[in-house]
């Protein structure tokens, strides 16, 4: 989801410094939250797993350019469910500049846009799991109607976001609309695949009861809210 470079540009990209900036304060809350409950230490060896693991995605899993921006499986909705909200909001940011630093600096300027893009579609799946999943049932326990649920407003996110920032900068052209839409239809692809990816690691740690309550993992993966 690499926004293009030249896509928002001029005194329009200052929006993506303001709405990156306020994803950033966010994801701060909520480590500060995590920490509270789980200890510092949790937070750290969480946000460093998935640091690593976001950046692994970027570099290894297939990725392609379409339209307005490029088609990657990043796995967020995995990610919030094995290690939890704030550390999945720290590896994708920090997964992210890691990359733009060491093989992509021509993103760089469009680190605000895109981590916004990341970010906050991680935040309306921590809301949406809230709702659709009980208090009495760890996340082992997700049925695929809910693993498409999360994954489907993450990746929806995505594009919706992606769509914003396109018709932010270039407007409502025919060729501009068309782009994107080849992005959004290219992405209906990550849409199917990731709920089974999600039930397939959920599936194996399944064997792994004997970690729960481990400080490298998400507390609810094994145990009731």
């Amino acid at each position: 989801m690499h926004i293009e470079p030249g896509l928002v540009d001029g005194t329009k990209i200052v929006l993506s410094y303001a709405t990156g900036g306020a994803a950033l304060l966010y994801t701060a809350k909520l480590c500060l939250e995590s920490a509270r409950v789980r200890g510092p230490l949790s937070i750290v060896v969480r946000s460093l797993a998935t640091t690593a693991l976001v950046f692994s995605f970027f570099e290894i899993l297939p990725h392609h350019p379409v339209g307005v921006s490029e088609v990657h499986l990043i796995l967020g909705s995995t990610l919030f469910l094995v290690f939890g909200a704030a550390p999945a909001a720290v590896g994708l940011a920090l997964g992210l500049l890691l990359q733009g630093l060491s093989f992509a600096p021509f993103d760089l300027p469009q680190y605000g846009m895109n981590v916004t893009t990341l970010l906050v579609p991680l935040f309306a799946l921590t809301g949406v799991a809230k709702r659709i999943i009980a208090a009495d049932t760890p996340y082992v326990e997700l049925s695929y109607r809910q693993a498409f649920a999360l994954s489907s407003t993450y990746q929806g996110g995505i594009v919706a976001w992606v769509a914003f920032w396109a018709f932010y900068g270039q407007g409502f052209t025919v060729a501009n609309v068309s782009a994107i839409a080849s992005f959004g239809g290219a992405y209906l692809l990550v849409i199917a695949i990731e709920p089974l990816v999600d039930l397939a690691v959920l599936a194996a740690a399944k064997a792994l009861r004997g970690l729960t309550g481990s400080a490298a993992l998400e507390r609810r993966l094994f145990q009731p809210g």
